[in-house]
């Protein structure tokens, strides 16, 4: 190793150079099997908590519902927080595992359980070489990341008057493509989210005697049709949105037309703009489809939960990124640009505070060199997802995982 290596680089290798990885890979078997859903997380908290506090932190549990912090305080120096988040999702898994969740209809199929094993690795690595380094770490196990609720919950369950206000907050994710890269994006990184409910109130009655009903179901045929024009025609090509009905509802037999049917939409954006001109582009087509089709009452609009952009620090994050190539390779880092994927860590920032969030590429080559493609592009869109049923990450990802929070956290604080 040259000298040119910063002093966070050469500390990391030196704290990581023998991690527990067994012991480790143990732990996210564990975790994989008892998957627990948003805001049930109590198993995982308590394991988490059970390896923070041994680890030697001041561990707080039950913030914002299951959340967890844990606080070491290492002399003078910045404050980092380490994020993790801990849920499951009603996702069926079909990976074949031998450590398969034990949970019916419930996987970690977003990889949140990895999350906790990197966090878990990384403070145990930190509280072992605290000779090296001096400051102050947060480390946060948070709720409820698939509902977009539990940064928030935490925050507002006094969150940063139980634990240090932090200089800098640093997450990372698990995602498709093979495993050994660590995309970083000096800006926006992931996109908003926003549902959206429409309710569309018709006329029932006898499926022989359609003359005498408004069928809500055609009305939303109509509908679901129409709003796939929102983003083609009326969002401009430079800019990136997509519009999905996740789910429609309506009748309860064949031959009984319904009174009402509720479409589910979720809306990925970019900026607040386009955000504001799809919701409103919504309420007018809504409106122009039941008024066309003779509803009998204009149709019920509601915009529900929603997840904030997440703009990473330029200057942290290209910090992050720099050390991160030091650590883990020339050609290991690179900027993909934003996804439409969306996340609630920007909710658990506070105003004014830099944070740097980035992805660890999971799947394991031999998916990736099965899947179809001859190129890059074509195999990531064929190899599992995040939120696949055969989602399933590749272990290997257990040492460079905790070696990005260790190296990350270790570029802001001061290292002796």
């Amino acid at each position: 190793m040259t000298s040119s290596v910063s002093a966070a680089a050469r500390t990391a290798l030196d704290l990581t150079a023998d991690l527990p990885v067994p012991g480790l890979e143990d732990f996210y078997r564990d975790l994989h099997r008892h998957p627990e859903l948003s805001g049930r997380e109590h198993r995982t908290a308590a394991k988490l908590a059970e390896r923070l506090t041994k680890a030697g932190y001041d561990t707080v549990e039950g913030i914002g519902g299951t959340g967890v912090t844990g606080v070491l305080r290492n002399g003078d120096g910045p404050t980092v927080l380490l994020r993790a988040d801990m849920d499951a999702l009603p996702v069926p898994e079909d990976t074949g595992l031998s450590y398969a969740s034990t949970v019916d209809g419930v996987m970690h199929a977003c990889g949140h359980d990895l999350h906790v094993t990197w966090l878990t690795g990384a403070a145990q690595a930190l509280a072992a070489g605290r000779d090296t380094w001096s400051g102050t770490l947060v480390l946060v196990g948070q709720p409820a990341e698939e509902t977009g609720e539990g940064a928030a919950a935490m925050v507002a369950d006094g969150l940063y008057e139980r634990v240090p206000r932090p200089d800098a907050l640093l997450a990372q994710h698990a995602a498709p493509g093979p495993a050994g890269f660590y995309p970083h994006s000096p800006g926006l990184i992931m996109s908003a989210t926003t549902d959206i409910e429409i309710v569309i109130h018709g006329r029932g009655g006898h499926g022989s005697r359609p003359e005498t009903t408004v069928d809500p179901v055609v009305t939303a045929a109509y509908l679901v049709t129409r709003l796939q024009t929102v983003v083609s025609r009326e969002i401009a090509a430079r800019e990136s949105a997509v519009l999905t009905v996740g789910r429609i509802e309506a009748g309860t037999r064949h031959n009984i037309i319904p009174t009402t049917a509720r479409l589910l939409l979720n809306l990925r954006t970019q900026s607040t703009d386009v955000r504001d001109r799809m919701i409103a582009a919504i309420r007018r087509i809504a409106a122009g489809e039941c008024l066309a089709a003779g509803c009998p009452t204009e149709p019920e609009i509601t915009v529900g939960n929603s997840f904030p952009m997440t703009v990473n620090d330029a200057d942290t994050d290209h910090r992050i990124a720099a050390v991160h190539t030091e650590v883990l390779g020339q050609g290991t880092v690179f900027d993909p640009g934003p996804a439409m994927g969306s996340e609630d860590f920007p909710h658990l920032v506070p105003d004014g505070v830099p944070y740097s969030y980035w992805f660890v590429t999971s799947t394991p080559a031999d998916v990736w060199d099965a899947a179809p493609g001859t190129d890059l592009m074509e195999k990531f869109l064929a190899v599992p997802s995040n939120h696949s049923p055969q989602f399933a990450p590749d272990l290997v990802t257990v040492t460079p995982g905790v070696r990005t929070l260790v190296s990350g956290a270790l570029e802001i604080l001061t290292v002796n």
